[in-house]
């Protein structure tokens, strides 16, 4: 088997050094130049290395020139960015001009050694990564992303069942939607349904259809979204909210690949190619027997999982690039960038609601923006509303003490009393940091979506 070949360019002999070991030891075949210029006659003479990895900052031609060289001579190598001193204007720029990956220094080994392995598998296979990739509108050009991407092109044409595990935000619908777009059934229908959204009490009839006079309110025969989908593909988001009873009609379904509507005693065949999607943990569910196990191995088939925003921090200037044009043509506003400090900000954010509060956050700014610029203060972010909230309120003591005039006040209250005051209002933060989303709400306070529905109740909150 040939040795996959690399090339290393940076002006320190050390880090030279330190990365011709590394990677011979992992079986690569390792070139090294102290510059630029001694990296394009390397790849001039030899035209067959399957990655890159550059340093930024280097005297003479720097690494994002280096970058757009090899890219027009070379527009299929992949090429990793490497910095000491990470500039989002260059991450920017970097990824703009078709940086397979951006790693600032001091950097983690096994990420530069995934990258590296991702790089040089996709350049075997020919075929390049893309700065924006045309994934039904997901984008991300990082290593993590282009694995998913790579995971989606080999599933998509089978039949096999998809679980798509992220939390709310990463896109999970919309990479459903890859997967059924490239299958051999795109022309087909595509039926999303939202599990945490349809009561309890409707489940079954929205999902296998009903007759008309089976329970009251039933006045005509009503096909479900398994006939709906037939020959196609039912996308069954939040699919951990199903209680146990339908979880066990919908085990029945996908083992006899028929249904049988509510009200009738006559079964439906149906051919639906099943994609599922969740915020939990199912195997903890399965464990604390809240989900059935056998429904779980039938799902999850094949398991993918979505990595939230902030394990992908990489993709963020792309993201920021794309959403600021889309809103900015939207509003018919002359929007062009996001300032250099905003941009920092936004990479230093962790984005507890992902891509759709990157999203939401660029929205709010093109909208808010008078200037052909975005700057910090355009930028809305969830944490900084529920901090600048607090403050408004008075001083952190006076938040400490939950509303509470003085010491004598809190202890007049009581501890369960005081506890149920801050998390009630926690709860009523979080609602409106989520902008009224129960389930994101949810995921920012750590709990449940049911704890969260209970809470409320039980607070009597609006």
């Amino acid at each position: 088997m040939t040795m996959p070949q690399i090339l290393i360019v940076d002006d320190e002999q050390s880090v030279r050094d330190f990365l011709s070991i590394l990677f011979q030891r992992e079986g690569y075949q390792v070139t090294i130049a102290p510059d630029a210029e001694a990296a394009l006659a390397a790849v001039a003479g030899k035209e067959d290395f399957d990655a890159v990895i550059t340093d930024v900052r280097m005297p003479g031609m720097s690494g994002l020139e280096l970058l757009a060289e090899l890219k027009h001579r070379h527009p299929d190598l992949p090429v990793i960015m490497v910095t000491a001193f990470a500039s989002p204007d260059d991450a920017v720029q970097a990824m703009r001009n078709g940086a397979f990956d951006y790693i600032t220094k001091p950097f983690n080994v096994d990420e530069l050694r995934k990258a590296v392995k991702t790089a040089a598998a996709k350049r075997k296979k020919g075929t390049a990564p893309k700065a924006i990739d045309e994934f039904s509108g997901i984008i991300g050009s990082s290593s993590e992303m282009l694995k998913i991407f790579d995971l989606i092109q080999r599933v998509a044409p089978t039949p096999a069942s998809v679980l798509i595990y992220g939390e709310s935000g990463t896109g999970k619908e919309l990479i459903a939607k890859a997967i059924h777009n490239l299958s051999n059934v795109a022309n087909k229908p595509f039926v999303p349904i939202n599990c945490s959204a349809i009561p309890e009490s409707l489940m079954e009839s929205e999902l296998f259809g009903h007759i008309k006079g089976s329970f009251t309110g039933a006045v005509a025969d009503k096909s479900g979204l398994f006939e709906q989908a037939h020959t196609g593909t039912l996308f069954l988001d939040e699919i951990g909210e199903l209680n146990l009873s339908i979880q066990t009609k919908l085990l029945r379904v996908l083992q006899e690949r028929e249904i049988v509507p509510v009200g009738s005693t006559r079964t439906k065949k149906v051919d639906v190619r099943i994609i599922s999607a969740t915020n939990r943990d199912l195997e903890e569910e399965v464990m604390e027997k809240r989900f059935r196990e056998d429904l779980f191995y039938r799902l999850a088939v094949v398991p993918l999982r979505m990595p939230p925003l902030r394990e992908r921090k990489g993709d963020v200037p792309i993201l920021v690039d794309y959403f600021l044009k889309k809103y900015a043509k939207l509003m018919g506003k002359e929007v062009q960038t996001v300032s250099s400090y905003g941009l920092e900000v936004l990479m230093k954010y962790n984005f507890p609601g992902n891509v759709r509060e990157l999203e939401n956050i660029i929205e709010r700014g093109v909208a808010l923006e008078s200037s052909n610029i975005v700057l910090p203060e355009s930028l809305i972010l969830s944490r900084k509303e529920q901090k600048n909230n607090l403050d408004s309120q008075g001083t952190r003591k006076e938040a400490l003490f939950i509303g509470a005039r003085d010491e004598a006040e809190l202890f007049d209250r009581g501890l369960e009393e005081s506890i149920a005051r801050m998390e009630k209002k926690m709860i009523m933060y979080a609602i409106e940091a989520a902008e009224g989303s129960k389930i994101r709400a949810a995921d920012l306070l750590k709990i449940s979506f049911r704890s969260l529905r209970y809470k409320v109740k039980k607070y009597e909150i609006d």
